[in-house]
């Protein structure tokens, strides 16, 4: 098919935009790893993030000058769409999605001429390290220390629940740089090697049986003080603003998207989908899910305008993963016998895979109970 430069693939109407999108992810996408049953690991999505690399499409969002293709938010919608229509595995993407634009945000010039290209041609692959054994959905309690060395910081302490760090080689943190004053004080953002001396993985099998999380401990890990991003002890800053990023992806109606394509070709092959009761909730589905991708729309096109992304985000991470566990719900009761297996019923219907990739999607990135607090407080000014 013809390629067409970022400029000519804009001045496409929204149709043109989509045809082309859907018919270069056809041409281009790994067949072996279409509709995956779960997370991939680096060495099983790399040739797909390294294809979107080539082609200059791994970052929809970011501004042009550092490497992204600058869509408006229902053109980043259209290629959403389109790869969960077409069953793309989701890749290893942290660094896309979450602390690409913290540093475009935030650091300096030099972590930025650093870490970007490196995150666009997959030398750098990151996770995130926030959540601890005590402090997950109270992350200011959080105790990884750092200990100031003259030129560096000495890591002692330990992350949990850490997404598919056994695959990254780099490591952004929030470590405790200051004991006094309130506990969201104190706190700077860091960034580091997975294999510095010092850092251990620890993998963690969950309920689908898949090694996704990891444990991460520190002993003695030394950090230049030039990998700090922003000011010391100014991290809790930074860290809410990459949290709001982090809403934002995945408060994305992708997952919602893909489960009701795939509620409804379950419907089909169970004989179900003519049923006046499916259909009645199919349609109430389909409503919901309009209105969450409206609602994605508007967040989208208040971070391309560059304007700060504040606590009312938690509506869209609540919205969208509680739609995809209700619609995963939907699969379950639609499955019957079916429901239980660990394997595919055939090529992108796992009504069980589905189940279980929903369950913690109301956990991660914080929790929907502390997330209704924060809006209760935060834009509803309701008394704590």
């Amino acid at each position: 098919m013809q390629d067409l430069s970022l400029d000519e693939l804009a001045a496409l109407d929204e149709d043109g935009f989509r045809r082309h999108v859907r018919g270069w992810i056809e041409a281009n996408y790994p067949l072996e790893v279409r509709h995956p049953t779960r997370r991939l690991h680096w060495h099983e999505n790399r040739p797909w993030y390294l294809a979107l690399s080539r082609k200059g499409w791994l970052t929809p969002g970011w501004p042009r000058e550092y490497g992204g293709m600058g869509l408006d938010a229902a053109r980043q919608l259209v290629m959403i769409e389109e790869m969960e229509r077409f069953g793309a595995a989701r890749v290893n993407d942290m660094g896309l999605v979450m602390l690409g634009p913290m540093l475009i945000r935030h650091a300096s010039e030099e972590q930025k001429r650093r870490f970007l290209p490196r995150i666009l041609s997959g030398e750098d692959i990151w996770c995130q390290g926030y959540s601890e054994p005590n402090a997950g959905s109270d992350l200011a309690a959080l105790r990884l220390d750092a200990a100031d060395e003259g030129d560096h910081w000495v890591l002692n302490g330990q992350k949990t629940w850490i997404t598919l760090a056994n695959d990254a080689n780099w490591i952004f943190v929030l470590a405790r740089t200051n004991k006094g004053g309130r506990k969201q004080e104190g706190i700077s953002f860091l960034l580091l090697p997975m294999d510095s001396p010092g850092v251990t993985v620890r993998p963690i099998v969950n309920l689908d049986l898949h090694d996704e999380f990891c444990e991460v401990f520190f002993d003695n890990v030394r950090v230049p003080k030039d990998m700090v991003v922003g000011e010391v002890d100014k991290g809790w800053n930074y860290a809410k603003a990459l949290l709001g990023f982090e809403r934002i992806a995945i408060g994305s109606p992708k997952l919602s998207s893909s489960g009701l394509a795939r509620l409804r070709a379950l419907a089909a092959a169970m004989g179900k989908d003519k049923e006046p009761a499916f259909l009645d909730s199919y349609a109430r589905f389909s409503m919901e899910l309009a209105d969450l991708k409206a609602l994605y729309e508007s967040y989208v096109e208040r971070l391309k305008r560059g304007e700060p992304i504040g606590p009312d985000v938690s509506i869209l991470k609540i919205v969208q993963t509680e739609l995809f566990q209700r619609i995963t719900d939907a699969m379950l009761e639609i499955a019957g016998g079916n429901a239980g297996l660990l394997e595919p019923m055939e090529e992108g219907l796992h009504p069980a895979g589905s189940f279980l990739l929903a369950r913690p999607s109301t956990i991660f990135g914080g929790s929907s109970e502390i997330l209704r607090n924060i809006l209760a407080r935060s834009v509803l000014d309701l008394p704590a």
